[in-house]
């Protein structure tokens, strides 16, 4: 699949809210070469120039990464600066000094490079590499190398996913997975089992039981979810899997696929009742995760580690109806084209390295993320911990990846201000009374102007 709208990126970096759980978190937002950015320009040039070595002394390969969290805050950050430090103490003694720097505003240090002519040696990006950087060939190609060394099946969706003309320039080590999460005590007071939940109309039915059976619980976590109900259910069509993989226009705005997807997930959020709606779904999770009182959620793999332990055997994945699944490669490790041979050598060494069977089990285990690897026995890895939320990670994870369908979501195509503007709108119908197609309407010409 070829992803025909680089440029839609940047305005991820600029306008998308962070995603609930998500493990890449901390980027900073590009200025587009304002005077509010020469500070950052100049900190990239100077600690540019700081890696290149005198003649004699070994160069510096610095690579920017997001994990700059305490362990306390984050443990998983903990996790990840390990792994690059091992990696780094591995090269102590070579020709090149593997240099990793844990920053808040990767955005901003790329794009004070990319204004200047430059790249970052090594940098995780948080959302793609710009537009600018790979027309000027500033960033690295890596799929010659992925080919020659046969890491198709190590860096997994990466290869159909960021796939540019042909071309790769990012590759993520574990990938935003997200599916159904769903409570079976409170499905099974109404008389559901999740087994008998094969389209969306048996979803919505079952929510209007739980919802008729009164007291505290309600059906599901609408808002920001609903823009993941939207998206599977656009994959239950060719013509919606195609629209979700390309560039928004205005062609799909006017779809029926694109209308019949959003009139039914409002229909449900309205019946589900606006005070169970919210922009960010860390804002209602506790009522699913820790008070049980939620029958689904629509949210990652990640999802596992938040489980209150009284709740564990009876909230458990799922995908969503129509055996459907949202999987995304994303940002990743990016490397400039501009590097000398031991350094390019070195930064294409520590790619390979972070998509190895090895570091690949410490992300699922440690920093509980669905792994790029395709090669990773993720239920053996489970077993063995005999952790019962990493046994939970890796059903999640095993149904993700072995899904019938799996599609993108619509953030990375579409553009992170697109999705708000969606979720937005889907709110807005959530509230009783609203009229869903006037609702739609207006939405069409929002996303219309900001496309234009």
């Amino acid at each position: 699949m070829k992803r025909k709208a680089v440029s839609l990126f940047m305005a991820i970096a600029v306008g998308a809210a962070l995603l609930a759980g998500c493990g890449n978190s901390g980027a900073g937002q590009a200025t587009g070469g304002t005077a509010a950015e020469e500070p950052a320009k100049e900190e990239a040039a100077a600690e540019s120039q700081a890696a290149e070595a005198p003649a004699g002394e070994s160069e510096v390969l610095e690579f920017y990464h997001g994990y700059y969290h305490e362990e306390s805050e984050w443990p998983a950050a903990k996790v990840m600066r390990d792994i690059y430090d091992e990696f780094a103490a591995a090269h102590a003694d070579g020709p090149v000094t593997f240099k990793p720097i844990p920053v808040e505003n990767r955005a901003e240090i790329v794009s004070a490079q990319v204004a200047g002519g430059n790249f970052p040696d090594v940098v995780d990006v948080d959302t793609a590499v710009p537009q600018a950087a790979i027309s000027q060939g500033l960033v690295l190609d890596l799929k010659p190398y992925i080919d020659e060394n046969g890491l198709q099946d190590a860096v997994g969706i990466n290869y159909t996913q960021n796939d540019v003309d042909g071309h790769i320039y990012t590759v993520h080590d574990q990938l935003e997975s997200r599916g159904m999460w769903y409570n079976a005590a409170v499905l099974e007071s109404v008389g559901v089992k999740m087994e008998d939940i094969k389209t969306w109309e048996d979803f919505g039915a079952a929510m209007d039981k739980v919802r008729a059976a009164g007291g505290e619980n309600y059906g599901y976590v609408a808002g920001q979810g609903s823009l993941m109900m939207l998206n599977a259910m656009m994959a239950e069509s060719e013509e919606g899997r195609n629209l979700l993989a390309s560039e928004l226009t205005e062609d799909t705005i006017r779809s029926e696929v694109f209308a019949d997807a959003f009139k039914r997930a409002a229909a449900m959020d309205q019946a589900n009742g606006s005070g169970h709606t919210t922009e960010d779904l860390g804002n209602l999770m506790d009522d699913f995760n820790k008070k049980g009182m939620v029958a689904a959620l629509f949210n990652g793999v990640w999802n596992a580690s938040g489980i209150d332990a009284g709740l564990a055997e009876s909230i458990r994945p799922s995908l969503f109806p129509g055996d459907v699944a949202i999987a995304s490669a994303g940002g990743g490790i990016s490397i400039s084209s501009g590097m000398s041979e031991a350094k390019t050598e070195l930064a294409l060494e520590f790619l390979a390295y972070m998509v190895s069977p090895e570091v690949q089990e410490k992300i699922f285990t440690g920093v509980q993320a669905n792994p790029c690897n395709k090669t990773v026995d993720l239920q053996a890895l489970a077993q063995e911990g005999e952790d019962p939320i990493v046994m939970k990670l890796a059903e999640a994870c095993s149904q993700v990846n072995s899904a019938g369908t799996v599609v993108i979501g619509v953030s990375y195509t579409w553009g992170g201000d697109v999705g708000n503007a969606i979720i937005n709108a889907l709110m807005e119908c959530a509230v009783s009374g609203t009229d869903i197609d006037a609702r739609f309407e207006q939405l069409q010409q929002e996303l219309i102007a900001l496309i234009a």
